[in-house]
């Protein structure tokens, strides 16, 4: 596998949608092997029960979609995030999905040291987060304090050891026009993904 792709949106008419098909024609032609994990049509439960809970310190899952996409990541040089941003955030589902998929141990995702987590995932050597957003993306920069780049992009996916991190937003998408929209998505059909 040359990419993996972690894709969170339920409605396959969605703009993000959009951003997934370019996203796997630009790999195809590129003759990159990816898998997709699309944690809504896999129905992907991202809380925590008790069973889970329990657990989490010895590093072990009794849910089979957290074992296979924690091992595809184990595996992959790249990985490819296509989410909305919602309410200043990622999804609660791509939240739960780093919550309960990143097991701590070693061989695992991450470690915890005395000085903080190392992140086991760095055969991950790129990373790339497609983000749409009703807010335009300089007002997510300037004035919502750029959380996206700042949190997700450059702590918790550095932390986990993933690297070459690159974030791209689609911002003001709710009243985007059409010929905008298929210019983005032309940027992304051309990006050495």
């Amino acid at each position: 596998m040359d990419c993996l792709i972690i894709y969170c949106h339920p409605y396959d008419k969605s703009f993000n949608h959009a951003v997934l098909e370019n996203v796997g024609n630009n790999l195809r032609q590129n003759n990159k092997d990816y898998k997709l994990i699309d944690l809504y049509k896999d129905g992907f439960v991202p809380i925590y029960d008790l069973e889970e809970m329990r657990l989490f310190h010895t590093g072990q899952t009794h849910d089979p979609l957290v074992k296979k996409y924690l091992s595809w990541l184990k595996e992959t040089p790249e990985v490819i995030f296509i989410t909305p941003f919602w309410w200043n955030g990622i999804p609660g589902m791509l939240k739960g999905f780093i919550d309960k998929v990143m097991k701590e141990g070693q061989g695992l995702s991450h470690t915890v040291t005395k000085t903080g987590i190392h992140g086991e995932l760095t055969n991950v050597k790129h990373t790339y987060v497609f983000t749409t957003s009703t807010s335009p993306t300089f007002y997510l920069k300037l004035f919502l304090g750029n959380g996206i780049k700042k949190i997700f992009v450059n702590k918790t996916l550095k932390q986990l050891g993933m690297q070459d991190r690159h974030w791209y937003n689609f911002g003001g998408v709710s009243t985007s026009s059409v010929g905008r929209r298929k210019k983005y998505l032309d940027k992304i059909a051309k990006m050495n993904l």
